[in-house]
């Protein structure tokens, strides 16, 4: 018999994060009702959406070392708890000023609070089987979350207004920590003797956020700013100096937010690698499907919700399944098929004009969703498998790092390419975009695929995995 997954905690750990992806795409259809509400202008707007995203990523890394050294349990309530009072000042902000500073303290509990919950669900599944199906079900959350954004969205800023968008978060965020307290056990760290832990580096850690947080301020702002702007060269040259400080650091420090060891062999860098494909791919062309929608078919935001909704409607199924594959096949399988999957889907908008029938639009809306809430969870499960167990908060951190700058660059680079106001220029960036995606998708592919054998050479050998 297939071991259990233990339900209630994997509720309580999978209701935080969907809140955290809920919230990366629920806030798009209310933006034009916040900035009349609040007299908020262009530049205002941009912040209240890119800000969570920038701090949320920027913040990954460090964030990712604090539950190996504090407890994952109470890490991830930590986050949780700031997370849900941050969507309460969201709700009741009175000047676009407080809006935006409580958005980026959402994007804090968010990073708090997303390697804590992978690290979790590791240590409550210790049988790699169930682990998988755990992995797998977190997976498709993102999936399900980032559906459901623009749909719940529509309907309440349709129906209510703008600011239960936020509010809607407060009974779930208290349910969430409730169930946290009741059922997911805590497990202190390994003690060490006093002296033996060393203090965190902050200069390194600090360096990191700056790198990770320039680089998605320089792309979130080429989109409207243009790419030869001060502001955004600036921030997009001072990432890679940032980077490379921070490596330096990171040699150097006595704990390093991203462990050198993660970095030893092929697996781990691979895995990140495949989430910065696949997130570039997947949500840069859908920030462009929005757009496609409302300003170029004219349609009104729960009218556009309800067109993307094939693209999450196989998730609830995909997700698990490619979990439950990966656990008898391993990772790679489900994560070809489902890249490979995705490709088609996304190459299908390459075809898309000012009057093609939505009819037309389903199938790849179909094979994208699909493809991507496939792979997920077996990237997801590759990622944490091929970190030892005791830096595999960290190995969350620098995994999820990936996925959301693999998010803001496919944002950046497809918005600038569909820019133009012309409707001929704007397809013409669409399908290129789309057929940009399309590669992502097959390059993450072939790394999957070469990794493979890799993940097997490693669970036959599992001394040499834990030496590296």
């Amino acid at each position: 018999m297939a071991p259990a997954v233990r339900r209630v905690p994997l509720l309580a750990i999978c209701l935080g994060y969907f809140l955290v992806i809920l919230d990366v795409t629920v806030v798009n259809v209310a933006v034009p009702r916040i900035g009349a509400g609040l007299a908020a202008g262009q530049g205002a707007l941009q912040w209240i959406v890119d800000g969570y995203t920038l701090v949320f990523a920027g913040l990954l890394l460090f964030c990712g070392g604090l539950g190996d050294r504090l407890g994952h349990r109470r890490v991830f309530l930590a986050g949780l708890g700031l997370f849900t009072v941050a969507s309460a000042g969201c709700a009741l902000a009175p000047t676009a000023a407080v809006l935006v500073g409580a958005r980026l303290a959402q994007g804090a509990g968010a990073a708090t609070m997303v390697p804590a919950s992978l690290a979790l669900l590791g240590a409550l599944h210790p049988e790699p089987a169930a682990r998988a199906r755990a992995f797998g079900v977190w997976g498709g959350i993102a999936g399900v979350a980032a559906a459901a954004g623009p749909v719940l969205g529509g309907v309440l800023v349709w129906g209510v207004g703008w600011r239960t968008v936020f509010l809607v978060n407060l009974p779930l965020g208290v349910l969430a920590v409730w169930l946290t307290i009741r059922h997911v056990p805590g497990r202190r760290p390994r003690p060490r003797p006093r002296g033996e832990r060393p203090p965190l580096d902050l200069a390194a850690q600090l360096t990191g956020v700056i790198a990770v947080a320039a680089l998605t301020a320089g792309l979130n702002e080429a989109g409207g700013r243009g790419w030869t702007d001060p502001l955004v060269l600036g921030a997009l040259a001072a990432a890679p100096l940032a980077g490379a400080l921070f490596l330096w650091l990171e040699r150097r420090a006595a704990a390093p937010a991203l462990p050198p060891r993660l970095l030893t062999g092929f697996r781990f860098p691979a895995a990140l690698a495949v989430g910065v494909l696949l997130n570039l791919g997947f949500y840069g062309l859908l920030f462009l499907t929005t757009l496609y929608f409302q300003r170029h078919r004219g349609w009104d935001p729960l009218a556009t919700g309800l067109a993307l909704l094939p693209m999450g409607a196989l998730v609830a199924a995909a997700s698990p399944l490619s979990g439950r594959v990966a656990a008898r096949v391993g990772t790679h399988v489900p994560a070809v098929a489902g890249l490979l999957t995705g490709a088609v889907g996304l190459l299908g908008w390459a075809a898309v004009g000012p009057h093609t029938p939505y009819a037309l639009l389903v199938v790849p809306l179909l094979l994208a969703g699909f493809g991507t809430s496939f792979t997920m969870p077996s990237a997801t499960i590759a990622a944490m498998e091929a970190a030892p167990h005791e830096v595999r908060g960290a190995a969350s951190g620098a995994f999820n790092a990936a996925r959301q700058l693999g998010s803001a660059i496919g944002v950046a680079l497809f918005g600038t390419l569909a820019a133009a106001s012309a409707s001929s220029a704007f397809y013409a960036g669409m399908r290129l975009s789309a057929v940009i995606a399309a590669g992502c998708f097959l390059g993450g592919a072939v790394l999957a695929a070469v990794s493979g054998p890799a993940a097997a050479r490693a669970a036959r050998n599992p001394s040499a995995t834990e030496a590296s």
